[in-house]
Order: structure tokens, then C-alpha cells, then sequence
């Protein structure tokens, strides 16, 4: 483990993914990860001709821009451009009093604003969800990524990319989800410090930490809503999807209509999962791989799964919010980290 108070050190590229303390689901499968790697330096053809070497599969275009790896041993991956604008629409025009463009004008338009903007909005990777020990994997898919040319966070200010994972909840009471969020309340400044997240992502509203006021509410020990409460405390002080750990596909499994009354954002995916947005996609680092990401991940899972601990640093962490002291409070969760 890093020092908390120094600059990471390269990561180690043999790691093997990290097993979560609960690894199962409720009903006995292992859980699964979905990942979303964002990248520039390669278009959508050569990213998902390096993906389909690795997973096999067989490549369906839907655009220039966007190309669907179908049949893999875990399902269906997606390669695109990160854009809605380039993307046609199969609803437009229909039945909202809006004509659509002709197919082929509205083709060219889409290829050519795609092209124009290739470059400066990344490509993504979205991966169906992958079964956790095959999260290696994933390093190979790296590796042929940087070889071949595709550019990281860290490789112009201008790239704002992330890597976000998708990990299966092992079970949705409200009490398992309230113990996860403050585990990460609590480990959020480490992994910042872990990560040494970029300049310009933290310029950018993507991963927004959550409102201190929030954070107290949740850290308070008497703190136990049912899914309802939980809910609409969380849309309360956090209507938005920009946050470091995006609970919203996650809410929007769990109540569908708390969370589209109040925001009606077709990008809010239903999924039985968190979605942490945090960690930077650092193909600039040789020693880098999203299992990197995943290991640090599982060490939220790990303190929620100690209740001890738990309770201990939570109360900690809120007296520290409510009475910053940034550095005591680093060399308090190296200490756990040490013990």
C-alpha cells in the first residue's frame, strides 16, 4: 500500500484482480463488473478490432462511429465515439411533430460531425458485465490499447477521460447500500490521494465529490433509512448524475419512479450496481490497468464489510467534516491501512 501522503508509486501491471469480501451474489453466481474505458488516439474501428483479439466475438457496425462486439463468452460490447450528437436517434421524428432529416443526409451529417470531433471526445469501451477474476483480462486489453497508440488522461490537459466501473451489489438492502456509501465517505479522500486524480478532471463536473452536508447525514450513526428514505435523501442533496459514485443507475433499479419523477435523464441506466466515476483513465502509465482501479475499489468493499471499523471511522470522518483537519485525518486511514 502507498504511503497516503506521497505520490503513488507505478502500479504493480502483474496484480491479480483483488477478491471482494463478499464475491457472490444473493442467489450464488459470482458477482460481475462492468467497465467503461474513455480514450483518444484510436477510432472506433481499430479500438474494437484490439477489443474482439482479446474477447473474441464478432463486430457488428451500427455507424462509423459506433460498433457492437456481439457473442462474447460475457456478452455484448460496445465501441463508440462518447457523444450523443454523432449517434442517430431511432425516435426522432416520431411522433414529436418533428420531421427527420433523410437517412443518408442524416448518416453524412453524423460521420462528419464525428470526424470533426475525433480526437477531443474520447472513444469508449463499454463492456457487458464481466465476472470479477476475469477482470485481468482487461489488463491485456490495455496493453494492446497503449501499444497501439491510444492516448490516456494524462496524456494532453485537454483529456478530461475517465475509467468507471460498474460493480454488482451483492445484495440491495437498503442496509448493505448505506454501509457501502459510508465506507466510501470515508475512504474518499484516499483514493483522490491513490489516484492522484488529473488537473482537468477535477476542474470538470464528472466526478464531483458529494455536498459535505450530505456526507454528515449519511456518516450519523442513527442514520438507517429503509430504500424510500434513502432515496430521496440522496436526490435531495445529489439531482444529478455527476458524482464520484453515481447511485442513480443503482436507485433507478431499486424505484423506478423516485427517480424519474425527479429527473427525467434517459442517460440514468437501470442496473443493480454502483457506478464509480472516479479514477482517471491512465494509459500514460505502463503499470496501469483497470484492475488497478478495481483492488482500490475493494477496499470500500472491505470496510463496509467491517463493522467494527466501520462505525469506528465513520464517526471519525464526520468529526472531521464538521472539523476539517485534512492532514490528521490522511494519517488516520493510513493507520487502518497499516494495521
Amino acid at each position: 500500500m502507498n504511503d497516503i501522503n506521497q505520490t503513488p508509486q507505478q502500479a504493480d501491471h502483474s496484480a491479480k484482480p483483488a477478491k471482494p469480501p463478499v464475491a457472490d451474489t444473493d442467489d450464488g453466481m459470482l458477482r460481475r463488473v462492468g467497465v467503461e474505458i474513455e480514450f483518444a488516439g484510436l477510432d472506433v474501428g481499430a479500438a474494437a478490432h484490439l477489443t474482439q483479439d482479446v474477447f473474441g466475438g464478432a463486430p457488428v457496425e451500427e455507424s462509423p462511429h459506433r460498433v457492437k462486439l456481439e457473442d462474447t463468452e460475457f456478452g455484448t460490447f460496445i465501441i463508440e465515439l462518447d457523444t450523443q450528437l454523432v449517434h442517430k436517434d431511432q425516435k426522432a421524428g416520431q411522433g414529436d411533430g418533428k420531421p427527420a432529416l433523410p437517412d443518408d443526409v442524416d448518416a453524412a451529417m453524423r460521420d462528419a460531425l464525428g470526424k470533426a470531433v475525433t480526437g477531443i471526445v474520447p472513444v469508449e469501451i463499454v463492456t457487458p458485465p464481466i465476472p470479477w477474476p476475469e477482470l485481468g483480462r482487461l489488463s491485456t486489453l490495455a496493453d494492446a490499447l497503449r501499444q497501439a497508440g491510444a492516448k490516456g488522461t494524462g496524456d494532453n490537459v485537454l483529456y478530461a477521460f475517465g475509467l468507471h466501473l460498474n460493480p454488482e451489489l451483492s445484495a440491495l438492502d437498503a442496509e448493505v447500500v448505506t454501509r457501502h456509501l459510508r465506507a466510501y465517505f470515508v475512504l474518499a479522500d484516499w483514493l483522490r490521494a491513490e489516484i492522484s486524480i488529473d488537473t482537468t478532471r477535477r476542474l470538470m463536473p464528472h466526478a464531483d465529490p458529494f455536498p459535505k452536508d450530505y456526507m454528515v447525514k449519511v456518516l450519523d450513526p442513527d442514520y438507517c433509512p429503509d430504500h424510500s428514505g434513502l432515496i430521496a435523501d440522496y436526490l435531495d442533496w445529489n439531482p444529478t448524475r455527476n458524482r464520484e459514485l453515481d447511485m442513480l443507475p443503482l436507485f433507478r433499479h431499486l424505484d423506478e419512479d423516485s427517480v424519474m419523477t425527479r429527473l427525467d435523464d434517459p442517460l440514468i441506466k437501470a442496473r443493480p450496481t454502483f457506478h464509480y466515476r472516479l479514477p482517471d483513465c491512465a494509459l500514460a502509465d505502463p503499470g496501469w490497468t483497470p484492475v488497478v482501479e478495481w483492488n482500490r475499489w475493494v477496499k470500500v468493499e472491505e470496510l463496509a464489510a467491517d463493522g467494527d471499523r466501520l462505525r469506528e471511522l465513520a464517526r471519525r470522518c464526520r468529526d472531521n467534516l464538521a472539523r476539517p483537519a485534512p492532514e490528521r485525518w490522511m494519517q488516520e486511514l493510513q493507520a487502518w491501512f497499516d494495521s
